[in-house]
């Protein structure tokens, strides 16, 4: 028979168990458990069992253990922690890929009914259609002003209605009417809140970013940097192409306008003396764009004259 445990050992065996997973991961997600029940919760750990471990508890005694573990370990990263621990919320600690245990998390999640004095986490909208409730069922719609028909001996609801708005909490009116019509509007599991990471804590949707997303992101801060950069004339290494094109280009006005010159100036006042040579340079080019044109019009003019029955001096009807 196995002795059962005290609520001091319970509590010292529970904040063991909490240091031990601090020290041996440095990965943690932040999860909110609403309306998650154990059996669910025993399915998602089931998920996680390779590489993640589900720990759940009360707010005050994670934030005491993971306070106290700080102080002992000097770790003042692990300290993060404690704001992100608010409401009914759960850790879990994972060795695996960060977006795909966030996405095995996601998967486990139970309909549930609409029940009284919920605050809807989403719209309901009553969809169109015969309810297959027999017409004494009507005041249920009427209390709620939703628009029906008797069709074939049962209740029909002529167009969609939303009967909940999301935020709003669940009258006795909606729930029953959810009830009856076998509608389970809700939906519920864990919710990765938050992301720890070696110290750093940051928003789940971090997760879902792309190596195209990131490419984009850091060419967007290069373009400011260097704009910044520009403006205020401090150099840093994305503005130093630009400031030695503009550099050029202020030597190059100051070569035109004056007798000084140099090897790349003296090319461009040749073209200024003589617009002529804009017309001779540009030639070559237009001529090798259009040699691959005429080369194709010859060709079509050829096929012709290969199929052509003329040459052999015959026709149809000779």
């Amino acid at each position: 028979m196995a002795t059962r445990l005290s609520k001091a050992e319970k509590k010292i065996a529970y904040d063991a168990r909490l240091c031990k997973l601090l020290e041996e991961y440095s990965q943690i997600l932040i999860v909110a458990a609403d309306n998650v029940g154990s059996n669910q919760l025993q399915h998602i750990r089931a998920g996680l069992r390779d590489h993640s471990i589900v720990l759940m508890g009360k707010n005050t005694m994670m934030k005491r253990s993971i306070r106290l573990h700080a102080e002992r370990t000097g770790n003042r990263d692990l300290l993060n922690l404690i704001p992100l621990l608010q409401g009914n919320v759960g850790m879990i600690f994972t060795k695996g890929d960060l977006k795909e245990v966030s996405d095995e998390v996601s998967k486990h999640k139970v309909a549930a009914p609409a029940r009284v004095g919920l605050v809807a986490p989403i719209d309901v909208v009553v969809p169109p259609g015969n309810t297959g409730l027999d017409p004494s069922q009507t005041s249920f719609f009427q209390v709620l002003n939703i628009p029906t028909k008797i069709n074939k001996g049962t209740v029909e609801i002529i167009t969609p209605v939303e009967l909940i708005k999301k935020g709003d909490r669940v009258g006795s009116s909606e729930s029953a009417l959810l009830s009856k019509l076998a509608i389970k509007p809700f939906s519920y599991g864990l919710i990765v809140m938050s992301v720890y990471e070696n110290g750093s804590v940051y928003s789940p949707e971090v997760l879902d970013l792309t190596e195209d997303d990131i490419a984009t992101k850091f060419l967007e801060a290069v373009s400011r940097v260097a704009s910044l950069a520009l403006s205020i004339r401090y150099p840093t290494i994305a503005a130093a192409p630009h400031f030695f094109i503009n550099g050029y280009k202020n030597v190059l006005s100051f070569a035109v306008a004056t007798e000084y010159s140099f090897s790349q100036a003296d090319k461009v006042k040749e073209y200024l003396k003589d617009p002529s040579k804009f017309a001779a340079a540009a030639a070559p080019a237009a001529a090798a764009g259009a040699a691959p044109v005429a080369a194709a019009k010859e060709e079509k003019k050829e096929e012709p004259a290969e199929e052509s029955d003329d040459d052999m001096g015959l026709s149809l009807f000779d």
